[in-house]
């Protein structure tokens, strides 16, 4: 597996690919793609573009998903994105584009693809980087946890002033690795159609990350 990012989050990889869960879990990736590359999401390339795409210094929001799409074609390795050609958008993404244009009245995109968000310091992390196709939560309890935990307290060591979308249970247990009193702390539920009415929709999230950053003294994102 390839663990070179050529940014400054290399430091924390070379930590963690010394600890025995992570190198289980690296050992099991390899085996995964090596058996069905086809079915398994993202594309091997694509496992640690989260970080390879945003660099520490760059992050300034960070949002957190559950685990890929597995549907395939649409896992890009940014967590809610999909490639340019994916359309309709999966409902959760539907449900996340409606949000920011009733915040911030900024229409729906013509595609999916967040590395727009990335480019700005947008951290799109997923709980869990890998699933089966068909498969949801198919990598749960592999190691992958425990990796994106650590790579959340690696972040609040080296930086703070960070804005945190916690959406959803499972996101929310991050928070535990979050200090509140340096950052911004934003959570409600889940946009999955299954939730989003439930207080997803009326967040304002989008709104409330930029006014912190501005305020912050540091340039808003163009969502």
């Amino acid at each position: 597996m390839d663990l070179k990012l050529n940014n400054s989050w290399q430091k924390f990889i070379e930590e963690e690919s010394k600890k025995e869960y992570f190198i289980q879990l690296m050992s099991f990736m390899d085996r995964a793609y090596e058996k069905d590359p086809g079915s398994i999401f993202p594309a091997k390339d694509e496992l640690f573009k989260a970080f390879s795409m945003c660099s520490l210094e760059e992050v300034r929001v960070v949002i957190l998903g559950q685990d890929p799409y597995p549907t395939k074609g649409y896992a890009n390795g940014l967590c809610f994105s999909v490639n340019k050609d994916v359309k309709p958008f999966p409902k959760s993404l539907k449900n996340i584009f409606i949000e920011i244009e009733n915040d911030l009245s900024i229409p729906s995109p013509e595609n999916g693809n967040l590395e727009r968000w990335a480019n700005q310091g947008v951290l799109l992390l997923n709980n869990v980087l890998s699933v089966v196709e068909g498969k949801p939560d198919s990598h749960a309890k592999k190691g992958w946890e425990q990796f994106t935990s650590a790579a959340i307290h690696y972040l609040g060591k080296e930086k703070d002033g960070v804005v945190y979308f916690l959406w959803g249970s499972k996101a929310q247990e991050k928070a535990a690795n979050i200090d509140e009193n340096r950052n911004l702390i934003l959570k409600s539920v889940h946009p999955s159609p299954l939730s989003a009415y439930r207080g997803f929709f009326g967040c304002k999230h989008f709104s409330k990350a930029n006014n912190y950053l501005i305020a912050s003294g540091k340039k808003p994102i163009n969502w």
